[in-house]
């Protein structure tokens, strides 16, 4: 099969290379020239552990070439990027997917295959994209196989749950669920599920608002828990004891281009309908304020206080900042003229990011772990004696190796920490 992806980032590049690696011939489109050139040299912009070899196989193999305009192909694959409208109910932008959709429309042709990966709001398929199609003068199911086929891999294990995790194949009808199944038969050795486009958009959608509404409540947990002053971890760890309990781990907020957004696309369709998914979205937003609260309490009384920002990416051992609450945190804690905010991540470049952990705590008087990399397990008490006898609060709950320090605190125990930078 010709195959060809449209949007070359965090999923749309792995699929391509994936395809083009079980020896079909790929066709990547992306938009920005500076992504294009990057792949045309042979280098990933993107952070996902296996994916610089994968390509670069693939271009070895002279299965994989990179363009900005679409060309005639057998299989058009959609993965870019679905942002919340900037409206009340934050609902899904499709102005990417139908402009994709337009896009590849001259090049279409009797017996294709459009598969749409990226997250969608219900109804999208039937409502918005269908109807580009068949204004075109196809017939849906008979001339253009049009499915969905929604993405469930987790950043940092992309490459093996693209093959080993089970796939949804929504299709707008019968023939064009067996279509998308023909196209990801030719990797995925999970289940391929078949069932309608609308009910693979929702089901998509639910996987991440499941995650986001018990993420929620354990978020919750922590309000009460600081309010009444009892150690919401250890609540936490003693109630998944129970064999039918699984409350999940509390953080500064739920980022990412999923689950801090997905939940919004159902709401939109529903508002009267999702209090349960309105209210958990509001408890996870409120997650960086309560932390910025948390900081101002800590450093009450104390003058031009420097506060370290450990980590900006959404999730651990990733280069992802999308929606991220630590960008947020980062952010708002800037706009407090009497702070000396500096930020570190070894996974993010940027100009204002400080590349020298030892510099970045350096007298420091307070400590906001916000990201879980695997780097800050590591750490122990002499990798935070520059400081200035800093409270660190690890909101993640991931400093393994510090955690006996008087001068530790977590999410569980946050409410004595504004006690002990007076103590000290």
């Amino acid at each position: 099969m010709k195959i060809e992806v449209l949007g070359l980032g965090y999923i749309g590049l792995p699929t391509a290379v994936m395809f083009a690696n079980h020896n079909q011939d790929v066709l990547g489109i992306d938009v920005n020239p500076k992504v294009v050139e990057s792949l045309k040299n042979g280098q990933v912009h993107i952070e996902e552990p296996g994916l610089q070899e994968a390509l670069t196989s693939a271009i070895e193999k002279e299965r994989f070439r990179v363009g900005l305009t679409p060309e005639p192909a057998d299989v058009f694959i959609i993965s870019v990027p679905t942002p919340n409208h900037d409206d009340l109910m934050k609902s899904c932008n499709l102005d990417y997917v139908l402009s994709a959709v337009e896009m590849i429309i001259p090049c279409l042709e009797q017996d294709n295959t459009v598969i749409v990966e990226s997250t969608i709001a219900p109804r999208s398929m039937e409502d918005f994209v269908k109807p580009l199609v068949e204004k075109a003068g196809f017939v849906v199911g008979k001339d253009i196989f049009l499915v969905h086929c929604p993405e469930r891999v987790l950043p940092g294990e992309v490459l093996q749950e693209l093959i080993y995790n089970n796939r949804i194949i929504g299709g707008v009808t019968p023939a064009c669920t067996s279509a998308g199944k023909r196209v990801y038969g030719v990797f995925v050795k999970g289940e391929l599920l078949e069932t309608s486009a609308s009910v693979a958009e929702m089901s998509k959608l639910m996987e991440n608002t499941y995650r986001d509404v018990n993420i929620a409540l354990a978020n919750e947990l922590v309000k009460i828990c600081d309010h009444i002053g009892v150690n919401a971890l250890e609540v936490i760890e003693m109630a998944n004891k129970h064999p039918r309990v699984n409350l999940h781990s509390p953080g500064p907020g739920v980022g990412g281009h999923c689950l801090a957004v997905d939940p919004y696309f159902i709401a939109a369709k529903a508002p009267e309908e999702s209090p349960l998914i309105q209210t958990a979205r509001g408890i996870n937003t409120s997650m960086p304020d309560f932390v910025i609260e948390k900081a101002e309490h800590i450093l009450a009384g104390k003058m031009r206080a420097k506060i370290t920002v450990m980590g900006l990416t959404y999730k651990g051992n990733i280069d992802d900042i999308r929606e991220s609450p630590a960008i947020e945190i980062y952010q708002k804690l800037l706009l407090n003229p009497n702070y000396d905010v500096v930020a570190y991540d070894p996974h993010v470049q940027a100009d204002f990011i400080e590349p020298d952990l030892n510099q970045a705590l350096y007298q420091a008087d307070l400590v906001l772990v916000l990201t879980d990399h695997s780097e800050f397990k590591q750490l122990s008490s002499n990798d935070f004696s520059t400081t200035n006898q800093a409270i660190v609060v690890d909101t993640k709950n991931v400093l393994e190796l510090y955690r006996e320090d008087n001068h530790y605190f977590n999410l569980g125990n946050i409410h004595k920490a504004e006690y002990r930078l007076l103590e000290s």
